[in-house]
């Protein structure tokens, strides 16, 4: 099926006007992603006016059509620009306004005896520095390179970036050797990706905003609330995805697991108020993420409990960084405006999983139980202290524990 130029133009305006349609109720349903969301509706109604002046162009007297064509067009290019950086809480203004001024500019002075030149050829050059800006915007945009629609979104960009490109710089030569054919056919292919343009990047930004929105949902219903770390839910899943990749690769390297209780958790509560306590809480927290690295899985499991897998380590470093983190926990504490002069320290029991001993070792139930049962047997010699159960691969039970390390707090 073959369309008119006219047509095309029409269904270009009429899939942008769906498209800002469609993210304007998205806007509605989002309580994030609000302001990106209208810069995008008003960027495809923009680019839908565009159009349609474009295609009525020759009813209106002068270079008049021509050059608001063009010029709101491109606004709506700028106004895709700068949602597109609003992502990464970034803005375009300056190149913006330097854009549509400098193209203003040339339609006000050559716009008489260039119009063909300028709609054809020139009039895209601000097209193309903004869809490139925009396809790098997205590039860089950290927040969202977890999400796989991400990619597309690039794609599409890039391929129009290069289209509009490649309009620019080739064309002029494709007319000056076979003429007016060339010209007339390059604007049907401009008219026909356009059309597939305003279909699919929309589609594809909407299928990326609601990507976020899920990873996020899914997120907040693994994390605790008050100390930003994961919950039980989440160590169990993370924790088993550690360790069946470890065990994929065909690794003999250990892990360990610390088990943490805040001691006289509830005392601090008592004599201090939950305010203090909800920071006490989090500063373990802070100091855990800080102290056991990024490769740790570190959760919140209970009020005052908190687990760490450590893959990759055997018992003694793991006991190591339990040393280290209780002492700079209980440094931190009291010097914390929020606690001042609060006393807080931490017991800890260590588990190490030993692959060399069978295929897999342990789960990270039974893992979890031999540390739970170490640390058990800190607190109950006396609090303050870490307790290691050997190397094992036998089911939960009672572990072996070696000779206690004390841990010296303050």
């Amino acid at each position: 099926m073959r369309f008119d130029l006219f047509t095309l133009y029409l269904l270009a305006v009429g899939t942008l006007v769906l498209s800002a349609a469609l993210t304007y109720w998205e806007l509605r349903a989002r309580s994030q992603r609000r302001a990106e969301l209208r810069l995008l509706t008003a960027s495809y109604l923009l680019l839908a006016t565009g159009c349609a002046i474009g295609g009525l162009r020759g009813l209106l007297p002068g270079v008049i059509g021509a050059a608001m064509g063009n010029l709101v067009i491109v606004s709506g290019y700028l106004l895709l620009l700068n949602a597109v950086a609003l992502f990464s809480r970034r803005r375009h203004v300056r190149v913006s306004i330097a854009l549509w001024a400098g193209l203003a500019f040339a339609w006000l002075v050559g716009g008489a005896r260039l119009e063909a030149t300028l709609w054809s050829y020139l009039g895209g050059i601000p097209i193309v520095v903004a869809s490139a800006l925009t396809t790098w915007e997205m590039i860089r945009a950290r927040a969202l390179r977890p999400l796989r629609a991400r990619r597309l979104v690039v794609a599409i960009l890039a391929v129009h970036s290069l289209f509009y490109a490649a309009r620019v710089v080739v064309l002029p030569l494709l007319v000056a050797r076979y003429g007016a054919p060339a010209l007339a056919f390059a604007g049907m292919l401009t008219m026909y990706e356009g059309v597939l343009y305003s279909v699919g990047l929309p589609m594809a930004l909407l299928s990326m905003i609601r990507e976020e929105a899920h990873r996020q949902l899914l997120e907040s219903s693994s994390t605790d609330f008050l100390t930003g770390l994961g919950n039980r839910r989440w160590f169990f899943d993370q924790g088993e995805r550690l360790l069946r990749a470890r065990d994929g690769q065909g690794s003999a390297a250990p892990a360990s697991l610390l088990a943490f209780d805040l001691d006289h958790f509830k005392a601090i509560n008592d004599q201090h108020g939950h305010a203090a306590g909800d920071a006490v809480l989090q500063i373990f927290a802070d100091t855990a993420r800080a102290t056991l690295g990024p490769d740790a899985a570190v959760a919140r499991i209970g009020g005052e409990e908190f687990v760490a897998l450590l893959p990759g380590f055997g018992h003694g470093v793991a006991r190591d960084l339990g040393r280290v983190l209780a002492a700079r926990f209980a440094a931190a504490v009291p010097q914390d405006p929020r606690t001042p002069g609060i006393a807080a320290t931490v017991s800890i029991g260590v588990a190490e999983q030993d692959a060399g001993q069978g295929v897999g070792g342990t789960n990270l139930g039974e893992l979890l139980s031999a540390a739970d049962c170490a640390l058990y047997l800190a607190k109950a010699r006396g609090r303050n202290r870490i307790e290691t159960a050997a190397p094992t691969a036998i089911p939960a039970a009672v572990p072996t524990h070696t000779a206690p390390t004390l841990v010296i707090a303050g």
